[in-house]
């Protein structure tokens, strides 16, 4: 990001400057763009590239229930990890197979509304399904008549990366409620989702409630709208120390449906009772399948 803004100035030094002037009078006409779905390149998101990180960790796909492609869906996923590599791989790119595993459906990945405002960056992004985080964007794509549309969303955020760290189980989700609002208004199913794994490519450098290091990385999630971990792993030629993320297993296990009555305008009471119902349903999700996965019997969802 901090690349393509650069480039983006510094053609204006030079006599290329023309470039820079087309992409600003681009920017300005196409600035609507990541609000209305976006503008993904197949070309992109089947890339070979992505194969090859897929492969390293290696990241896979799990289905436990059919989705109708008539209809749109809302997904939660969770956690967050570091880097939401699960995610990115799953919904961004085809290496994992989502359109063989789910024909006809069309997935959205939402992200920090911030990302689109960077020259360039902002087409790369875009190319892989990418939307921006707020409420027009995702009323654009849970009100397609035609459905078939996934729009999926990293409930707990940046500030869920906090608390990403091997063996933790900690979801940023007790009180996060704007999306069940918003499938309720949209009478849009939630399905739930668990990447088993995505906390364990990073250690983290230890930050709990209330430490210094923790009030500073929420001050400047609070001025930046990013949260800033302090990660580590392995290197590229050493697995002592480095920023590059372990090889470790991904399974990014995708839950059932669970039906959404509209309302227009929705009561507490009403965004509650789905919440919970949401709560219990990803609580379930993941006992159902800890096993399989290496993680022990006693540890279990914690929702903050």
């Amino acid at each position: 990001a901090q690349c393509c803004t650069a480039a983006f100035i510094a053609l204006f030094f030079t006599r290329f400057w023309l470039i820079s002037v087309l992409y600003a009078a681009w920017w300005f006409i196409d600035r609507e763009t990541p609000r209305k779905g976006g503008r993904r390149i197949h070309a992109i998101r089947n890339s070979v590239v992505w194969r090859y990180m897929r492969d390293y960790f290696p990241i896979t796909l799990v289905k436990t229930a059919e989705l109708d492609p008539r209809q749109n869906y809302l997904m939660g996923f969770h956690p967050h990890g570091v880097l939401a590599a699960g995610a990115f791989i799953n919904f961004c790119t085809e290496a994992s197979g989502f359109s063989t595993l789910f024909p006809g459906i069309t997935p959205h990945l939402m992200m920090l509304s911030l990302w689109f405002r960077i020259p360039f960056f902002r087409e790369y992004v875009m190319s892989g399904g990418l939307v921006s985080s707020d409420k027009e964007s995702a009323s654009y794509v849970l009100q397609r008549p035609e459905g078939g549309n996934v729009l999926a969303i990293i409930v707990g955020g940046a500030q869920e990366a906090l608390d990403a760290r091997p063996g933790s189980y900690t979801l940023l989700l007790k009180n996060r409620k704007g999306f069940v609002r918003l499938a309720i208004e949209h009478g849009t199913s939630l399905v739930p989702i668990f990447s088993f794994g995505e906390n364990d490519l990073f250690e983290q450098v230890r930050n709990p409630k209330g430490s210094w290091l923790r009030q500073l990385q929420h001050r400047l999630q609070q001025v930046m709208g990013i949260s800033l971990p302090l990660f580590h792993a392995r290197g590229i030629f050493q697995y002592s120390f480095g920023l590059v993320p372990f090889r470790r297993p991904v399974y990014t296990v995708v839950g059932k449906p669970i039906p959404v009555q509209r309302k227009h305008s929705p009561s507490k009471e009403d965004v509650d009772q789905v919440h919970q119902k949401y709560l219990n349903e990803l609580s379930k999700l993941f006992e159902e399948h800890k096993a399989k996965y290496n993680i022990p019997e006693d540890k279990h969802l914690e929702f903050i």
